[in-house]
C-alpha cells in the first residue's frame, strides 16, 4: 500500500524551498514593515476578533506566514507541520520577522500526543489543510483534543463546490467527488499555487474531499458547537487559471458572475464545556 502522507511529504519538502523564494510568499514585506499580514489572515480579520494574548496552534502551518501574522496580532503562537523543510524555512522567516513561533514538526492527526491536551484556547488551520487528510473526523477528534473547553476553531478553507470543478476546462465542470473517499485522488502536476522556479521530482500527490455537512457534522459529534458559518465567492489564490480576476486584496473570483461559486468558506465552533 502506498503511503499517501510520505508522498505528499516528498511533494512539500520540494516546494517549501521553492515557495520561500517565490515573490507571491513575499517574505520582504513582513521584515519591513512590521504591521503586514498575510493576505488569509487580513481577510478574517474582522471575523477573527480579538485574539491578545490567546495560547493559539495554527495546524499545517507551512512556511508560517498566516502562523506569523496572526503572532502580530496578539496570540502567543505554536505551529505544527509534517514538512521538516518547511519549518526550517518558517524559523529562518519568523526570526527574521522578529516573531517568537514555537514550532513543531508532526502529522496533524499526530498533534494531542506531540503538543498536549486542552492546551490552547485558538485552533486555527488556513487555506489548503484539509485536502491532505483522508479523514474529516480523525481531524475533527484533534481539533477537540487540543482545544481547552470554551476554546475555539477557526478555519477558512477552499470550499468543496469549488474543489469538484477541473480546473483544465474553459468553463470549469464539476469532475472530482464532493463527498469524502476511501482511496486518494492523486494528481501528478509540476508547479504550484505561487510562481516557483527550480526542478521538481516530487510532482506527485494524494488528496482527499470532505462535504461541508461531513466537516460540520464531525466536529459537532467530537463536542464541539458551531457558532459561525460563512460562504465566499472568493479564493487567496488562481484557482481557475484564465476564468478568474484577483482583487486589490489578493483575492480571485470568477471574472463572469462570481455569485454564482461558493469559492472559499470561514467556519468558526467551540470546545463544549
Amino acid at each position: 500500500m502506498t503511503d499517501s502522507f510520505a508522498v505528499n511529504k516528498a511533494n512539500w519538502d520540494e516546494r517549501a524551498v521553492l515557495h520561500a523564494a517565490s515573490p507571491d510568499y513575499g517574505f520582504a514585506r513582513y521584515t519591513s514593515d512590521p504591521a503586514h499580514l498575510s493576505t488569509v489572515v487580513r481577510f478574517d480579520r474582522p471575523r477573527l476578533g480579538d485574539i491578545t494574548g490567546l495560547r493559539a496552534v495554527h495546524l499545517q502551518c507551512h512556511l508560517g506566514t498566516d502562523t506569523v501574522s496572526l503572532s502580530r496580532l496578539g496570540a502567543s503562537m505554536t505551529g505544527l507541520d509534517f514538512s521538516g523543510a518547511a519549518l526550517a524555512e518558517a524559523r529562518r522567516f519568523a526570526a527574521a520577522a522578529g516573531a517568537e513561533i514555537d514550532f513543531h514538526e508532526a502529522n496533524v492527526y499526530d498533534a494531542v500526543s506531540v503538543l498536549g491536551a486542552g492546551r490552547f484556547d485558538l485552533v486555527y488551520t488556513g487555506i489548503g489543510a484539509l485536502c491532505w487528510l483522508p479523514s474529516a473526523a480523525r481531524w475533527a477528534a484533534v481539533v477537540a483534543g487540543l482545544l481547552r473547553p470554551g476554546g475555539r476553531l477557526f478555519i477558512r478553507e477552499g470550499h468543496p463546490m469549488l474543489g469538484t470543478l477541473d480546473d483544465k476546462t474553459d468553463p470549469a465542470v464539476p469532475r472530482y467527488p464532493y463527498f469524502e473517499h476511501t482511496e486518494p485522488l492523486v494528481f501528478d502536476e509540476p508547479g504550484s499555487y505561487v510562481e516557483v522556479h527550480g526542478e521538481q521530482n516530487h510532482t506527485v500527490t494524494h488528496e482527499w474531499a470532505h462535504s461541508v455537512g461531513e466537516i460540520i457534522t464531525s466536529l459537532l459529534e467530537n463536542g464541539m458547537t458551531l457558532t459561525g458559518f460563512a460562504e465566499h465567492d472568493s479564493v487567496p489564490w488562481n484557482a481557475l487559471p484564465g476564468q478568474m480576476a484577483c482583487d486589490p486584496a489578493g483575492e480571485w473570483r470568477l471574472k463572469d458572475t462570481p455569485s454564482r461559486l461558493a469559492a472559499s468558506y470561514t467556519l468558526q465552533a467551540v470546545k463544549n464545556a
